[in-house]
């Protein structure tokens, strides 16, 4: 049987009206700017990733930074400067001095880069001070705070955008592009996942660490960072514009390899090798779609193993699996049609498609992904943002997506601790998924 979450939309959202008032808030045409105005919330690692990207596009200016570390505040601070622009006004009063940037009047966006625990908090604070704003991921961490940031960027009209990455793969818009033009068909089950060594970055044993993630792995069991593997296949099935998410069922094997490395790396008397790591070491999440289609998130970051990039979709005219490098579509390709095909593999290598249905995106702008990391794909995403945000267009991603997305990690642990019950996903888009345009891949360019 399926659990439901039965939530208050009648009572916050009040009569029918009154929801479609805030829709219409929401699907308002922002307004155009030739400069981007940015205060930044968290200077640690991975602002070291986004903001020169933000200092190498046109048209953006940091005018404020807010981080409780001095130290990696000043380093931004440093940063901008040596790009030529003012120093930012710094913020680091503690935790919540976030709200004091968010509340000057001279600033159109507030990114957010912190740990997963602040980034609702943030956002919800940037929307509420008028300010459209940008959040790494996951969005929430849990479906009250996927609810508190619809609800939010409702009835302020301002945008909560989701910076998943991956999303820009040239891989993911490759297969994006395939399916749109027709070539696979109608896509019927998709597969991702985050497979990542991460036991150094959260014990904090290398240069960059990031040890409150470990809190999370002692704590919490499913999948606990679903926006990678979500968001490439979110846009190929058209999730949120067409199609939804509606239930899921999750599983984790036990725990071993936090503790063993723990033992290994700090000996068998200190405290975190005796400590209880709720999260099993692999999970796997199930879900489906309202249009009857499956996807299978898998995740990964306690065992060692080698980063693994996994891609693939099996749509009603072929199949493309990005790890394997191959492509198989009925009635073109190699022998497809020979009598004994069952016995032999007949896919071919991607090269020609890639040739054929490279993303627009990739053609006209890969020579500025030298700045920034993960291949290029940080200076993608903030370029798309900035890009829709000076033209007066939609953001790619939006607060639906965000809220949807992130609401898997929930939704999962939920699942695991009840063994494996199937738990409905909400509507965040209270049934305009049925009506909302997809996403077309030619516009993302």
């Amino acid at each position: 049987m399926s659990e439901t979450y039965h939530r208050r939309d009648i009572l916050q959202m009040g009569t029918a009206a009154g929801v479609g008032l805030a829709a219409g808030a929401l699907g308002s045409t922002p307004p155009a700017r030739k400069m981007i105005r940015v205060g930044f919330v968290g200077c640690g690692g991975r602002s070291q990733d986004l903001i020169p990207v933000l200092l190498a596009l046109p048209g953006v200016k940091i005018l404020a930074l807010c981080d409780i570390d001095e130290a990696h505040l000043a380093r931004a601070q440093d940063t901008v400067v040596k790009a030529g622009q003012p120093k930012p006004e710094g913020y680091s009063r503690g935790e919540t001095d976030y709200r004091r940037l968010c509340d000057r009047s001279d600033l159109d966006l507030v990114i957010n880069a912190t740990p997963w625990q602040y980034h609702a908090a943030i956002a919800l604070a940037a929307m509420n001070a008028g300010k459209d704003t940008a959040t790494e991921v996951p969005a929430a961490v849990t479906i009250e705070e996927c609810w508190q940031l619809v609800e939010t960027s409702e009835k302020t009209g301002k945008r909560c955008i989701i910076l998943e990455n991956a999303c820009y793969l040239r891989e993911s818009l490759l297969i994006m592009n395939l399916i749109q033009k027709g070539v696979l068909g109608e896509p019927l089950y998709a597969e991702a996942g985050y497979l990542h060594d991460l036991r150094a970055v959260k014990f904090n044993t290398v240069p960059i660490g990031e040890p409150w993630r470990l809190d999370h792995t002692i704590r919490r069991n499913g999948n606990l960072y679903p926006t990678h593997a979500m968001g490439p296949v979110a846009w190929w099935l058209d999730i949120n514009r067409g199609d939804r998410l509606d239930h899921l069922v999750s599983m984790s094997t036990k725990s071993r390899s936090m503790k063993e490395f723990a033992v290994k790396t700090f000996g068998p008397s200190d405290a975190r090798s005796n400590t209880t790591y709720a999260q099993g070491d692999v999970n796997t999440t199930l879900l489906y779609t309202e249009m009857g289609r499956e996807i299978i998130l898998h995740f990964n970051t306690s065992t060692p193993q080698v980063k693994e990039g996994l891609l693939r979709v099996q749509c009603t005219k072929g199949t493309f699996n990005s790890h394997m490098d191959e492509i198989f579509v009925e009635g073109r390709s190699n022998r497809s049609d020979s009598p004994d095909w069952l016995d032999h593999d007949y896919a071919e290598p991607t090269a020609e498609y890639r040739k054929q249905y490279d993303p627009k995106l990739w053609q006209r702008m890969e020579k500025q992904t030298g700045v920034g990391s993960h291949d290029g794909i940080d200076y993608m995403e903030l370029y798309r943002l900035i890009k829709c945000l000076q033209e007066g267009r939609e953001p790619d991603i939006d607060v639906y997506d965000a809220a949807s997305w992130s609401a898997i990690s929930q939704l999962s642990e939920n699942s695991v601790a009840n063994r494996s019950r199937p738990i409905d996903v909400p509507d965040f888009t209270r049934g305009r998924w049925k009506t909302r345009p997809r996403l077309d891949v030619d516009a993302i360019d």
